[in-house]
């Protein structure tokens, strides 16, 4: 019986990443041979899609869609997702196009499938885990956040704004992905808790972070604080459940 990573997609989002996407798609093509690539660009100005297109005629295992309405990284994804579950992948993989994500590492995140993870997540902060090229301000941000938000919402996830993740066909069949990303910038600590919160197994393994070295960061200054207010948020709603749920059952045993 072949393991569900037999039949893998990787998605690879693009704007601007002329630069970078051949390198990427070289190591991971390298490093994971029979793995397939889905390049999803938003129509970049500087001929990415073009170039895309250029090497998917070069390999059969390359695909290319080309998006023109900008609804941001989740609306990528989301199409990416989608295209892929129509097609029988049994995993889906979210990569960055900057090489952020090492492609010799995925073997990690397959592995944990594998071995009967539902969602297996690249995490800079478990054990073995780390980052390149960061400076100190930018990793107390990331850690301190990560775990602000783990204790707001209780999903025991480390790092679960991590971008670099495999999901087994089932779990994205299961979430309802019109729903989520409503705070377009929370997108991936929303997927994570919606999975944990359907009960599917979560793991994170450790891969290491590097800083992009071609093309500009599209982090924004106003990420940090935006996503913390919004966690509260749900945080809040999230606990006031629980009690609810709680308060019901122990009116259920006092009334027997």
């Amino acid at each position: 019986m072949s393991q569900p990573s037999s039949r893998t997609l990787v998605i690879i989002p693009t704007f601007n990443e002329r630069e970078n996407l051949p390198l990427v798609i070289g190591r991971l093509r390298r490093a994971r041979p029979e793995a397939e690539v889905l390049v999803v660009d938003d129509s970049s100005p500087d001929g990415t899609g073009e170039l895309a297109e250029e090497l998917a005629a070069a390999d059969n295992n390359v695909h290319v869609i080309h998006r023109s309405v900008k609804d941001g990284l989740w609306g990528a994804y989301r199409t990416g997702f989608r295209w892929g579950l129509e097609r029988d992948y049994a995993v889906l993989c979210e990569m960055d196009a900057d090489g952020s994500h090492a492609p010799e590492q995925l073997h990690r995140l397959l592995d944990a499938v594998d071995a009967g993870a539902d969602l297996a997540i690249g995490s800079r902060y478990v054990p073995g885990g780390s980052t390149v090229n960061w400076p100190a301000s930018r990793q107390l941000l990331s850690r301190g956040g990560n775990l602000y938000i783990s204790l707001a919402l209780g999903a025991g996830i480390r790092d679960i704004t991590a971008g670099y993740r495999a999901f087994r066909r089932e779990v994205l069949e299961a979430l309802d992905l019109d729903a989520i990303g409503g705070a377009a910038y929370l997108f991936q600590t929303e997927v994570g808790f919606r999975v944990k919160e359907a009960g599917f197994t979560v793991v994170e393994v450790p891969i290491t972070f590097t800083e992009r070295e071609l093309g500009e960061s599209k982090m924004d200054s106003s990420f940090v604080a935006a996503s913390l207010a919004e966690v509260t948020k749900w945080g809040i709603r999230h606990r006031a459940g629980q009690l609810r749920e709680l308060a019901g059952r122990l009116r259920r045993r006092l009334g027997r």
